[in-house]
């Protein structure tokens, strides 16, 4: 009697060892990183309001400190015509759909893993053979003999998780699969800003053609008069080379302006997935656009959960920390089980019914006694985390840089459109001086001209300016995340397409 009891006490520690290490998960939990130590980005920069222009679409503008960005951010622009060719862009754009396939690749190789590694396995087989058996080889007298054997059975096979090695490796997938989904999100919102930049330097680039003419026009006209006047001997021959060569080198600027244009066109064709040329392609100018009077600013430990680069190195820190964890359980004892039931019998008819029942279990517990490669293992895992961390700080400081330069640019450039609206209008106002002195006979044609040509190249250093500040407007949305937040371990997701199942 105290055998077996002896023998259910050893038997009882055994299974309550089994299940505490069934519980355990090698490796460290994974930690979030904490928030960067600072609440601001660049030391004279407070969110409050930028100076204002009075001039098209540029007014008075206010960064303001806010917890979300709106979804559909690319609205606060004012142009229906942008909404539209964005809407249809996520819709068709290839790289987006690449990311979508690559994204469902990795769902479905996490739910592969996990089918395979959280559930038993079963198995059902069935086999017919024939044989030929002699006696003659166990000392029997008897002839030899043919016969048929069918066999039906079903096969169970599990591996306990004892050191969570399994565990840790489907973390790992899960996090690969969030990554790949902020790499998703992170390629949208790339998608949406480079289609709204690429408008505005196309409205931008329109209107400096249309300026550049005019100057073209008038030094054609200056050029032509000086030459009448060299030829009456009121000008000197230097005169109208100068003059030529300040004419031929506006002309130069003319196809290099139509390049640039031509390119913006080619751009937005196939970011929106269509060839270059396509008939419905829309044009943009500057006045399609609206600068939004509210700029959104996310402090800094709110930026590292919207940034969907910052969330994709977190998720590969997520990810180097499950494989350590995987290469820690790989030192532990693994136990494997194994069951089969089947049938045997001479004929088909008798399997189910009168064949002879076959069975077996198996179970194996493997413990590594002397394995020197799989320290080493655990020690290019923790490598491998210690890479992925100081990468982690890398896309941090990056993002934090992104913001402060794109804060700076919203200031510097909103003070430099004041000197320049207040130049252009001093030039506009000197053009209608000159031309109502013209109109007295007090200033000759080539002193309207000059006029004329100096108020036309102010209003060209303007546009460049206006465009320049949209484009601001548009950094700093790309820079704080545009349209999604993350809180807590919840994903939220604006207009995040799901993958389609068959």
């Amino acid at each position: 009697m105290n055998k077996i009891k002896k023998i259910r006490i050893q038997t009882g520690i055994i299974f309550v060892f089994v299940l505490f290490l069934t519980g355990c998960t090698a490796g460290p939990d994974f930690q979030q990183p904490s928030p960067p130590d600072t609440d601001h980005y660049i030391s004279d920069f407070v969110p409050s309001k930028t100076v204002s222009a009075t001039t098209g679409a540029i007014d008075m503008q206010y960064v303001i400190e806010t917890e979300k960005i709106h979804q559909d951010w690319w609205s606060e622009l004012g142009s229906d015509k942008l909404n539209t060719l964005i809407h249809e862009a996520l819709d068709k754009n290839y790289t987006l759909r690449s990311a979508e396939s690559t994204l469902r690749q990795a769902q479905e190789l996490y739910a592969a893993r996990s089918g395979a590694t959280l559930y038993p396995q079963i198995d059902g087989n069935l086999s017919a053979q024939r044989q030929r058996f002699n006696p003659s080889v166990t000392g029997q007298s008897d002839g030899a003999r043919e016969f048929s054997l069918f066999n039906a059975g079903v096969g169970v096979r599990y591996t306990f998780d004892l050191a969570g090695g399994n565990r840790r490796a489907l973390e790992a997938l899960a996090a690969k699969s969030e990554y790949q989904r902020f790499e998703l999100l992170g390629a949208r919102l790339t998608l949406a800003a480079n289609i709204i930049i690429t408008a505005i330097d196309q409205g931008s680039l329109s209107e400096q053609m249309k300026t550049v003419k005019k100057i073209l026009m008038s030094q054609e006209e200056q050029l032509a008069l000086t030459r009448k006047r060299v030829q009456l001997g009121q000008a000197e021959p230097d005169d109208e080379l100068v003059l030529q060569t300040q004419l031929e080198e506006t002309r130069a600027a003319l196809p290099y302006l139509r390049t640039q244009y031509q390119q913006t066109e080619h751009l937005l064709a196939v970011l929106t997935g269509r060839a270059p040329g396509a008939s419905d392609q829309p044009a943009f100018s500057l006045e399609d656009f609206t600068l939004p009077a509210d700029l959104p600013m996310l402090v800094p430990s709110s930026l590292v959960r919207a940034r969907p680069d910052i969330l994709a190195a977190e998720a590969l820190m997520q990810t180097a920390n499950a494989e350590y964890g995987v290469a820690v359980s790989k030192l532990y004892p693994q136990l494997n089980l194994s069951a089969d039931l089947g049938s045997q019998a001479l004929t088909v008819g008798s399997l189910f019914g009168n064949g002879s029942a076959v069975w077996n279990l198996i179970g194996q517990l493997t413990q590594p006694l002397f394995n020197p490669g799989l320290p080493a293992e655990k020690r290019a895992a923790l490598a491998a985390f210690d890479a992925a961390a100081a990468n982690y700080q890398v896309v941090v400081l990056e993002s934090l840089r992104n913001v402060a330069d794109t804060l700076s640019a919203i200031k510097n450039d909103s003070e430099r459109l004041v000197a320049l609206t207040a130049a252009n209008a001093a030039s506009e106002k000197l053009l209608n001086s000159a031309e109502h002195r013209y109109a007295l006979g007090a200033a000759g044609y080539h002193d309207l001209l000059i006029a004329q040509q100096y108020s036309q190249q102010t209003r060209l250093d303007l546009i460049v300016a206006q465009a320049k500040r949209l484009i601001n407007s548009v950094s700093l949305y790309q820079s704080m995340g545009g349209g999604f937040v993350v809180t807590g371990e919840r994903l939220t997701v604006f207009n995040l397409p799901k993958p389609q199942q068959e």
